[in-house]
């Protein structure tokens, strides 16, 4: 099959988006977060909304930008090679999609709240060590014409921040998807800085009240509005990686051109290139597998779950040996704080965990493929 490449207007959304994020979030601006214990940039994020990012998939006629899923995944994966903290996963992709599966004057003003960068999300959703929405045991018990909440949820990345959380939990007779502000009684929420510089929190829920027009879609039928929205958000972390991985590449090629020994540039060593060419080739295949996710989002979201898997699957492997060649080939100093490649290999380690881990992913495809 031949490779999948961006369209002209990709390769113009790319370009756009390096441009801001090497000027507005280079990696040295996550070292500077990192040092003064900071995890979101609001003036940031107001940048990304100016240009219509938080409302990448956002209808236009409720002032979001609709540029569709693909795009989406292009403008993660720009955000991937500069490492850029912000909130975009889990409010312009995530939230976004939940919300577009719904119909009523509340999502469409949650949506253009989320265009306009003013309101932030985070899906709740993990309760275990591993991603398992299906095995949720958070009850939703009805009380009167609504619902108590109970129990915890933990690994909520940008939980600390959030303004909202899209919060799963168990009902009578099924899982039911809830759509609260995080300041709501009974929310209490402890932070918890990832080893990537990032925040994420256990959320513990008190008997929260809940009512009906918090409940996003139908009751006991969550997956339909969750489903699409979580593979949005695991195709936009696959495409991170892959920028991340290519973010990799680029500083260890730079290395390998200047590093010297012997009087020579280690670049030239026939095994170092070996090494480097394999990478490079595992990046590109990688970067087809998100592309081809991104389309079938947009074009057969219905039958989407393939596709995403098999990106986040390889995104994560080849993210994983992005860093590891990194590392090794920088020798003693990658392993070093004063080098940019340990930011690399952190964020690598939370995005494979986020969502589903390779195994989950790899398990999906090998079902689906009937092995």
């Amino acid at each position: 099959m031949a490779k999948l490449v961006k369209t002209e207007e990709e390769n113009m959304l790319a370009d756009m988006a390096r441009g801001f994020l090497d000027g507005a979030a280079p990696v040295s601006k996550l070292r500077q977060m990192r040092d003064d214990g900071v995890t979101h940039d609001p003036a940031l994020w107001k940048e990304m909304a100016e240009m219509g990012w938080a409302g990448v998939l956002v209808p236009e006629d409720a002032g979001g930008s609709d540029m569709g899923f693909a795009a989406a995944n292009v403008i993660a994966e720009e955000m991937g090679k500069t490492l850029a903290v912000s909130p975009f996963i889990s409010t312009a992709v995530i939230a976004a999609t939940a919300l577009r599966q719904v119909s009523g004057a509340r999502a469409r003003e949650a949506l253009g709240r989320i265009a306009s960068g003013e309101a932030t999300y985070a899906l709740a959703v993990d309760e275990g060590i591993k991603f398992d929405p299906d095995a949720t045991q958070m009850e939703a018990k009805a009380d009167g014409n609504g619902f108590r909440l109970n129990g915890r949820k933990q690994f909520v990345v940008d939980g600390a921040l959030a303004d909202r959380l899209l919060v799963l939990a168990r009902t009578e007779d099924g899982l039911t998807l809830f759509d609260i502000p995080s300041d709501r009684a009974g929310v209490e929420r402890t932070k918890s800085n990832m080893i990537d510089a990032r925040d994420s929190a256990r959320i513990e829920f008190t008997d929260v009240e809940a009512t009906g027009d918090d409940v996003l879609g139908q009751v006991d039928q969550a997956m339909t509005v969750l489903k699409p929205a979580i593979e949005a958000g695991q195709a936009a972390l696959a495409a991170e990686l892959t920028g991340l991985a290519a973010g990799a590449f680029d500083m260890t090629v730079g290395y390998l051109k200047e590093r010297k020994q012997f009087g020579v540039e280690i670049g030239r060593f026939q095994a170092l290139q070996h090494r480097a060419a394999h990478l490079w080739c595992e990046t590109e295949v990688t970067a087809s597998a998100i592309l081809h996710a991104g389309r079938k989002l947009d074009e057969d979201p219905e039958n989407a779950g393939l596709a995403v898997s098999l990106a986040k699957a390889r995104a994560t492997a080849t993210a994983k040996l992005a860093v590891i060649e990194g590392v090794q080939m920088h020798g003693g100093i990658g392993m070093t704080d004063a080098y940019d490649m340990g930011f690399y290999m952190k964020r690598a380690r939370v995005g494979a965990e986020w969502l589903g881990d390779y195994s989950y992913h790899a398990e999906r495809v090998a079902a689906a493929r009937g092995f």
